[in-house]
Order: structure tokens, then C-alpha cells, then sequence
């Protein structure tokens, strides 16, 4: 491209990105345009959220004495949280995590006793089944709403990483661990299926069928280099305190990014894990044939060109 037609190609792509964004900025209403606000999940008692860096959430896990074990409130707080951070304008990345001795001991038994003592009123195996099955669809929404968030989260792992605390970070888009993690799909050994996502996601995120039903059959732990291995991870850490700094720093790097394409990315990923490669090109190509128009890609495309700073994107 010679000097003329650079300039030419330059002027073009800023005047888009300038009738681009007034007409964006002149479609929207006050009403339309969503407030930035963390309210929504201050107050929650089991999860503590903090901001590390700009547009980067880090959650986390807060039962410490309890070594994280999922009680009642704790599994609907979670769900809470990752509905609200997937709509907030401010959040593009969410770093999960968890404070304590370990990431998660799994299940508060002493909440599935209140779960029995629900299903005893019941006289009638028709509606205890019925009743069975909304209290078990409830906790697979709760696991699934770090699948269905808009913004990526990753899973920082440190210790003991056990039943539902497995079945929560393989809905995460990504795993690291501490060198001392360790895993364990526990359900079997307390007599049940396990049954709010591991069986689903995990065959996905590790390569070998043979290694996941034998995790899933025994019930046994693996540990660091075994998930690292088999791919269920992709970075192991020294400490904990490594392993955040990483994690928050990868965040960082992704917050930079448009949020328009991070997010429109990780729908797509998601969709094509279910669905053939053409069901997923027709898709992204649907998601681009308006995204593809916005002022991030022009902005982007002109940064590129001009090899000037790295656009600052608006919030979505």
C-alpha cells in the first residue's frame, strides 16, 4: 500500500468510527444506557468481590471456617453473582477464587439433611421425585451461570478442590492451580451420580475418556501435574499468591481487549461445544454480520493501520 492510498484508507476509518459512535450515542436514552454499579453484589455474605484492576472482578469464595462447602445460601449467592457481574458494564473478566486453607471441601452435608427433611414431608414418590428434580435443577443453574455469564472466568485452584467445587470450575473458561491442588469427583463415594455439570464438562476439557471415566468410577484424586497433563488446567503456580497474581494479570490482558469480541468469542465457543462446526459458523456468522459494524472493530482496524495506541473501548 503505497503512502496515498494509506492515508486515504486511515482518513476512512476514522470518519466510520466518528458517525459510528454519534449515532450510537444519539440512539440512546439515559434509560437505555446501563448505570455502573456493584451493589448488587456487596452484600452478598458467603462471596466476597473485589476489583483488582479496571473491568477485572475477582470473586471469591468466602466460608473459610466452613472450608467452602457449599451450604444453601452460599449455592444461591454464587448463581446471584454471576447473573449480575454477566449484565454490569463495568465487569469484562471475572477472576474466581477462593479464601482459605483450600478452594472447596464440596457440599455442606448439613444442608442435604435440610434437603431430606424436605423430601420426608412428602408421602407420594411422584412428587418427590417432582420435588427432587427442581431442587437438583436449581443447583445445575447455579453451576451453569459461569457458562452462561457473558464475561470469561477464570478459576484460580489452590488445595483441595472437591465435588461441587469441581463441578463449579469446569463450567470456568479457564483453570489454573497451585502445585499443592488437588481434585476429586466425590459423588461416587457418597453413593450418587454426580449431577450439576462435571459429567457433562469435564470430558471436554480433558483429553482422555478413559483418564475421566476412571476419575469419575473411582472417585480418586488427581493432583497439579496430572490436571495440567491431561489438560484440565493450563498453568500451574508456586503459591497461591502467584497463582492470583497470574490469573488477575491474564484478566487485565483480556479486559483490554473489545468487549464486544470477548464476548461474542466466548458465546461462540460455548455454542460450538454442543453443536456441529457448521452450526457454529452460522452462528458467529450471524453474531458478525451486525458486530462487525461496530465502532470496536473500526477502532481496532484503525489502531492497526495507523500502528497508533491501543484503543480504549466503551463499556457494553
Amino acid at each position: 500500500m503505497n503512502l496515498v492510498n494509506f492515508n486515504i484508507t486511515k482518513n476512512i476509518c476514522r470518519s466510520l468510527v466518528s458517525v459510528t459512535r454519534f449515532k450510537i450515542t444519539r440512539g440512546l436514552s439515559s434509560k437505555m444506557i446501563p448505570t455502573s454499579t456493584n451493589d448488587d453484589v456487596d452484600h452478598l455474605k458467603n462471596i466476597r468481590v473485589t476489583i483488582p484492576k479496571p473491568y477485572v472482578f475477582h470473586v471469591e469464595l468466602h466460608r473459610p471456617n466452613k472450608l467452602n462447602a457449599f451450604n444453601k445460601e452460599m449455592w444461591m449467592e454464587i448463581k446471584h453473582c454471576f447473573d449480575s457481574l454477566s449484565i454490569n458494564p463495568d465487569c469484562r473478566v471475572i477472576v474466581l477464587s477462593a479464601a482459605g486453607k483450600i478452594f472447596s471441601a464440596g457440599i455442606d452435608l448439613s444442608s442435604m439433611m435440610v434437603i431430606a427433611q424436605e423430601l420426608a414431608e412428602v408421602d407420594d414418590v411422584a412428587r418427590k421425585g417432582i420435588l427432587m428434580s427442581r431442587i437438583v435443577k436449581t443447583y445445575q443453574d447455579v453451576i451453569s451461570s459461569l457458562e452462561t455469564c457473558s464475561k470469561p472466568v477464570i478459576a484460580a485452584i489452590h488445595s483441595a478442590c472437591v465435588g461441587a467445587g469441581i463441578n463449579l470450575v469446569s463450567a470456568a473458561d479457564i483453570r489454573y492451580c497451585t502445585q499443592d491442588a488437588w481434585f476429586q469427583i466425590k459423588e461416587v463415594e457418597i453413593g450418587m451420580a454426580a449431577d450439576i455439570g462435571v459429567l457433562q464438562r469435564l470430558p471436554k476439557a480433558v483429553g482422555s475418556q478413559s483418564l475421566v471415566r476412571e476419575l469419575c468410577y473411582t472417585g480418586r484424586k488427581f493432583f497439579s501435574k496430572e490436571a495440567y497433563e491431561s489438560g484440565m488446567v493450563s498453568k500451574v503456580y508456586d503459591t497461591k499468591d502467584k497463582l492470583l497474581e497470574g490469573a488477575i494479570s491474564m484478566a487485565e490482558l483480556i479486559a483490554e481487549k473489545s468487549p464486544v469480541a470477548v464476548q461474542a468469542t466466548k458465546k461462540n465457543l460455548v455454542y460450538s461445544l454442543e453443536h456441529t462446526n457448521q452450526e457454529g459458523l452460522d452462528q458467529i456468522r450471524e453474531i458478525n454480520s451486525l458486530q462487525l459494524l461496530s465502532e470496536d472493530f473500526l477502532e481496532a482496524t484503525t489502531a492497526q493501520l495507523t500502528k497508533s495506541d491501543k484503543p480504549t473501548f466503551s463499556k457494553l
